[in-house]
């Protein structure tokens, strides 16, 4: 029996043209006489859809647009058989209405397979929203040259139900151990699997597992691509029986590959990667996703001459091509030299479009006119703000006129304690780093600038002849340049120890106590819980965050703002 394993990007929404992009798939399939196309979760649809769900009519045209992909099908490829992920409608009058379904399209026709049993609530994911839980495991009994082989089918989350590995508690249900019985001789799981950190190494282990408890080959096939704030990486998969790898695909980027259930000599991973550069290809994937999904293609970012912009200006650039990447530097009084010439020069060797606006006479305007009208003077504080908001009115009035999108710059340590202006910095239509730390934004940008990233910088037709974050960025001392010598550790402790304390609270859930164990002093974690607290505010109306870490602060932070604890 042979596979074709089908890793694509969908368009969250584009039913009718998602449909094609599966189409497209079956010429593949057919030149290699494919007997069965896999394709990813919701594949249909992309995930996640999330309130799609609730509009009948989309509803009503996925069911329209796959008879017509059936018969597409059919007509064109004859017997082959291609596995979609739909909704598929409950006709009673109980809510949710939907189960998140695999639809197996042979002869002109199509058919339910296949229902998801485990539905995820945490982090980003809320599918009891829309889709109710199947009872039974799902086993398709086809029949290929005259033997008949036994499938089960998975969907994504039904394979991570070991708590030793993933962490998550026992589910009330257990796909795989339910599956033992069904003596199957394949096991296949269909997936929508975000990006994290260190995510490959889980899915792996549990797929392993998986494996090796059924004593079956393992087809595990992801969806690829970024939606919203997600980053989906691909790197589908085949396991032998044993729990060892196969073959593996692509990291972000959509792959095609065919196998035959007998072919069990692993391949050579070709695409190994380190963390740094895989870190990279996400937010790459992230802002280049966004962008042409959303209808953008150009994007504007404020250079400061800091770490931050000149990270995200080459991620942009390596996403979007250098003549769509418009910069603008806007020195105040406060600002260094050394800052005007490190954001000239960044954009000289990333061949990006430069311009600088001085807003030394706004500013001045600013407090004229408060004094004149209103007797006011404007504080230290007020004094900053006004700047960075400045700013941020500019980079928009720039971004409408000329239909770019606003990239915004901060990271998540400044995110985390609010050490950002609402309106100002904070402005944009995607935060790109805001879920890296600074201290990992440090170590993204070294690694940017060492040999280590060379053939990264190749593939994505960066320069490699030259440091691109260069040393005066890279060794200058952190500093939003809003007040006379102005620098973050003024109102901040140092990055490596503030960015321990937040991981401790924001990823690993720690309390005081746990948080002092580790060598903290209260002090200082009782400060960065208020910071934390009071920034809830600023943090409710930031653009979307590209979701790296099992915890950032977005769609997935469900804090409230008027909270005592």
């Amino acid at each position: 029996m042979k596979f074709l394993l089908a890793q694509i990007n969908p368009v969250v929404g584009d039913l009718e043209g998602n449909a094609k992009k599966i189409l497209c798939t079956a010429s593949k399939a057919s030149k290699t006489s494919a007997d069965l196309v896999l394709t990813p979760e919701l594949s249909l649809w992309g995930y996640p859809a999330n309130d799609l769900f609730l509009k009948k009519n989309l509803i009503k045209n996925q069911y329209q647009i796959l008879d017509q992909l059936a018969f597409d099908i059919n007509k064109k490829y004859g017997n082959l058989g291609i596995t979609v992920g739909i909704a598929e409608i409950i006709n009673d009058s109980f809510f949710p209405n939907l189960y998140n379904s695999i639809a197996l399209l042979e002869r002109g026709e199509w058919k339910i397979i296949a229902r998801k049993i485990i539905l995820p609530t945490y982090e980003v994911f809320d599918e009891k929203r829309y889709f109710r839980s199947e009872e039974k495991v799902s086993v398709l009994t086809k029949e290929i040259n005259n033997k008949t082989w036994r499938l089960g089918f998975t969907i994504c989350e039904d394979l991570w139900v070991n708590k030793n590995i993933e962490g998550r508690g026992i589910h009330k249900k257990n796909p795989i151990f339910d599956l033992k019985e069904k003596k199957i001789d394949i096991l296949v799981n269909l997936s929508a699997s975000p990006y994290t950190f260190k995510k490959l190494e889980l899915r792996s282990k549990v797929s392993s597992f998986a494996a090796q408890y059924l004593k079956v080959p393992l087809i595990y096939v992801n969806q690829i691509g970024a939606n919203d704030n997600l980053i989906f990486d691909g790197n589908s998969f085949i396991l032998d029986k044993h729990g060892s790898k196969i073959k593996q695909l692509k990291s972000f980027s959509e792959d095609l590959a065919s196998w035959d259930i007998g072919q069990t000599k692993p391949q050579k991973n070709k695409f190994e990667k380190s963390e740094m550069s895989s870190i990279f290809d996400a937010l790459v994937l992230g802002v280049r996703d966004y962008a042409q999904k959303c209808g953008f293609k150009t994007a504007l970012i404020g250079l400061s001459g800091g770490i931050d912009s000149a990270l995200v200006s080459v991620i942009a650039t390596a996403a979007l091509g250098s003549n769509n990447i418009y910069c603008v530097s806007m020195p105040s009084k406060w600002s260094s030299s050394h800052s005007k010439s490190d954001a000239k020069d960044l954009a000289r060797r990333l061949k990006i479009n430069f311009n600088s606006i001085p807003i030394e006479n706004l500013m001045s305007s600013f407090e004229e006119s408060f004094l004149n009208t209103i007797s006011f003077e404007m504080a230290e504080i007020t004094n900053q703000n006004i700047q960075s908001r400045i700013r941020g009115t500019l980079l928009m009035a720039l971004a409408n006129q000329e239909k770019h999108l606003l990239l915004s710059t901060g990271n998540k340590s400044e995110l985390a304690v609010g050490y950002c202006t609402l309106y100002g910095d904070m402005n944009g239509g995607l935060s790109v780093i805001g879920d890296l730390y600074k201290t990992n934004v440090f170590k993204l940008c070294n690694w940017l600038d060492s040999e280590d990233s060379i053939n990264h910088r190749k593939s994505y037709m960066l320069d490699t002849n030259i440091d691109l974050i260069g040393e005066n960025i890279l060794t200058k001392a952190p500093s939003a340049e809003l007040g006379p010598d102005q620098l973050d550790t003024d109102s901040l402790p140092p990055y490596s120890i503030l960015d321990n304390i937040l991981k401790g609270i924001i990823e690993e859930k720690k309390d005081l106590l746990q948080l002092e164990k580790d060598g903290n002093k209260k002090d200082l974690i009782l400060k960065i819980i208020s910071l934390i607290k009071k920034a809830e505010f600023k943090r409710k109306q930031a653009p979307p965050i590209l979701k790296l870490s099992s915890q950032s602060l977005g769609s997935d932070w469900r804090v409230p703002i008027a909270i005592t604890y």
